[in-house]
């Protein structure tokens, strides 16, 4: 059995709130996307290219574009230009636990 401890001070959230967390979640809801926060968790800040290389051969660099601006745009990436290129690092976190707890969640379902 898995159990994924959060901090969870309360249950109530508000509809703008359960609204953010379902954006986040649509963003995210793609593999590559998933692949490109596991990527840029511990090689943060990147730009297109250089994801592109860590995430192998079938990355190509315009739709890495559209995945990255999408993500950036809901909140999931911030940017930062220096010169021409764009480097691109996870504007919170805490998604990565979210996605651990993921993880855990289907891990031990498949042990079950």
């Amino acid at each position: 059995m898995y159990i994924c401890f959060v901090n969870q001070t309360k249950r109530n959230h508000s509809e703008e709130d359960l609204e953010a967390m379902a954006r986040i979640l649509k963003t995210v809801a793609h593999p590559v996307k998933l692949e490109i926060l596991l990527v840029l968790e511990s090689h943060e800040p990147l730009d297109v290219s250089s994801i592109c290389a860590e995430i192998g051969a079938a990355c190509q660099i315009s739709m890495m574009s559209q995945h990255l601006a999408k993500m950036k745009v809901n909140g999931v990436l911030k940017s930062e230009k220096k010169g021409k290129q764009v480097f691109y690092s996870i504007a919170n976190r805490r998604l990565l636990h979210v996605l651990d707890c993921m993880a855990g969640a289907f891990d031990a379902k498949s042990a079950e």
